[in-house]
């Protein structure tokens, strides 16, 4: 086994350290839902939570494909900064169709993830008669550890980092994979390492706010919480990212994660101030 920057190959094949990351956290994910899906502290009265294990695995495949479809769709839609400057906008990917289906090209965006899950979910849960709401919950935990541990590859890809720092814990970036107007800058924020712990703390934060309070949370608040609480980080990251997507001039991923905060916390304010089932 031959060890790279990239991964490590195994004859012909290279695996790359970026992707084994994203399949690790989603596994880890999966299997944290599945430890949450039957709980006995679940069993609240009136509440349907106690699920069979074997629903998570039913969620595997819709989750993951709907997921990345979305997350593809949202990079096509609106490309980064860094890839714009390698010629691959939005009008490329559409006269280039086949680029579009590889994956190896250009990259994904959490907001359509959310998006392309969420839509999956819906019909999940109406075709099987589920809570949509209680499903949500079950996968919030799990998506801010999948999440966490997705973006430890970041530091491989050389990607995702910040502005230009001299902090201790600056990172080195190599010249190959720095922004254009950037090439003599050597240090950066290690933005990606910023989410990673933050993404821990969503994780962390939402277990001990699904068992903290039980008795009073309605099904759609843990799922509302771990939006808001990603929503509410990832905006002020935003500030420090240089790998910008803009759309005239406005950078769209920190407008939709304002107005998903806002939607967040105006929902869980309103379910909660106001007696009426959601």
């Amino acid at each position: 086994m031959n060890l790279t920057q990239e991964g490590f190959f195994l004859g012909p094949l290279l695996f790359r350290w970026g992707g084994l990351l994203i399949i690790f956290g989603v596994a880890a994910g999966l299997l944290l839902a599945a430890r949450e899906a039957h709980l006995s502290w679940r069993a609240v009265p009136g509440k349907k939570y106690n699920y069979d294990l074997g629903i998570v695995s039913d969620l595997f495949l819709p989750l993951i494909i709907w997921g990345t479809i979305g997350a593809r769709l949202w990079h096509i839609l609106t490309p980064p900064l860094s890839s714009v400057q390698l010629g691959l906008t939005t009008q490329y990917y559409l006269s280039h169709p086949v680029d579009m289906l590889s994956l190896w090209i250009g990259g994904f965006g959490i907001p359509g993830a959310w998006i392309g899950g969420i839509v999956a979910l819906y019909f999940f849960a109406r075709a099987n008669e589920y809570n949509f709401w209680e499903l949500a919950d079950l996968l919030a935990p799990g998506l801010a550890l999948a999440q966490a541990i997705g973006r430890m590859g970041n530091y491989f890809n050389q990607e995702l980092y910040g502005l230009p720092a001299n902090l201790p814990w600056k990172i080195f970036i190599e010249p190959a994979y720095r922004l254009v107007g950037f090439e003599t800058v050597e240090t950066y924020h290690p933005l990606f390492a910023y989410e990673v712990v933050l993404n821990f703390a969503n994780m962390v934060f939402l277990l001990w706010f699904a068992r903290r309070f039980v008795s009073t949370l309605k099904a759609g608040d843990l799922f509302l919480a771990y939006l808001g609480f990603y929503s509410f980080f990832r905006l002020f990251l935003e500030f420090l990212r240089l790998d910008v997507a803009f759309i005239n001039g406005v950078n769209i991923n920190q407008v939709f994660f304002a107005l998903t905060l806002v939607c967040a916390g105006v929902g869980l304010f309103l379910r909660h101030r106001i007696p009426q089932k959601l």
